[in-house]
């Protein structure tokens, strides 16, 4: 059986080939009767649109890229970043845009960038001097960036992380703890040969060390330890039971997202301890599973949703012309019974 083509469908509706393309790319240029009998018949005849074709009628593909900016399995095991896609997802399906996931492309977001076939991009922790920043000036792609850092080069969409870390600390050192472990995202995205971690990991660490030295410790103090840990129960479950066996044990432990929290607070209770008596446990993000766990976590609560939708609204309006800003949504310190 041959391919349907635009010709076949046009003669099927009796229409010509120009009003089929008008159907499929600008269904308000027809009536929605004709828009509607035309539509029957490619639901009948099972066409599907070429996409290269139709970007040369539309100049556009119709699809937003979302760049990981980790191993895919990894950012699914965290539910806040499934809530941030989600929230891309619904309004990509809002303004009828599909949305691709970008997967690292042998371990770099540079590489899944350049075989990107999208009209826009958004990426996640993000700063200006990083590679992938350069290659989409470059070729003029318009982009956003989640949890980046804001600059005159990139549009971010995210929350005060220096400021909510602060908070959270302050929040931990006002309970009387002195010996405390930091559970710090592992690295993601970042410039090719740097040191530093994700925007993100940077500036929490930097709200860290500012509640830390208000109350005459340091983040390089003996007292202070610092693990890297993924975004997941397991890994959180894991850095914790090292955490634990260090002798004196921390009293406290910070995690930079609920997640590892909730492993943590696992490792916890299987090594007999008791939480907030024994040792205290304080997340960041404030997903829904914070409020399931036993004691009830404390956290702080990030908009995931609205980050998502926000980002891909931006990337959207950019696409047709605005300039983009950034745009800063509110966190709040959610104190529970786990510290």
């Amino acid at each position: 059986m041959s391919k349907v083509t635009i010709k076949d469908i046009a003669q099927r509706a009796g229409v010509s080939k120009t009003t089929v393309s008008f159907a499929l790319n600008y269904p308000d240029r027809i009536s929605k009767k004709t828009y509607n009998r035309i539509m029957a018949i490619i639901d009948e005849l099972g066409y599907v649109p070429n996409p290269f074709a139709r970007s040369l009628t539309t100049k556009r593909i119709g699809a937003i890229g979302l760049l990981l900016p980790q191993k895919i399995g990894d950012i699914f095991a965290n539910p806040h970043m499934t809530q941030v896609i989600s929230g891309i997802g619904e309004e990509c399906e809002r303004r009828e845009f599909s949305l691709a996931i970008l997967p690292l492309i042998r371990g770099r977001i540079i590489e899944a960038a350049r075989k990107s076939y999208v009209d826009g991009l958004i990426t996640i922790g993000v700063g200006p001097g990083h590679e992938v920043v350069s290659l989409l000036k470059q070729n003029h792609i318009p982009f956003v960036t989640i949890d980046g850092e804001e600059s005159a080069s990139i549009i971010n969409i995210g929350i005060d992380q220096k400021n909510a870390a602060r908070e959270l600390m302050q929040h931990v050192l006002k309970k009387g703890h002195k010996r405390l472990a930091i559970l710090a995202l592992e690295p993601d995205t970042k410039p090719s040969g740097a040191e530093l971690a994700s925007i993100v990991v940077q500036k929490r660490l930097e709200g860290f060390q500012i509640a830390l030295k208000d109350a005459g410790l340091s983040i390089t103090d003996s007292r202070i330890s610092i693990q890297n840990c993924k975004g997941s129960i397991q890994s959180g479950y894991e850095s914790a039971c090292h955490i634990l066996s260090l002798d004196p044990r921390p009293t406290a432990i910070v995690a930079m997202s609920d997640i590892a929290a909730i492993g943590a607070m696992i490792a916890t209770k299987e090594l007999g301890l008791e939480i907030p008596e024994d040792i205290a446990v304080a997340g960041f993000d404030d997903i829904q599973e914070s409020m399931l766990v036993s004691p009830h976590l404390t956290t702080i609560h990030q908009p995931d949703r609205d980050k998502g939708a926000e980002a891909a609204r931006m990337v959207m309006n950019m696409l047709d012309g605005s300039s983009g800003q950034h745009i800063k949504l509110p966190y709040q310190l959610i104190v529970r019974e786990s510290t």
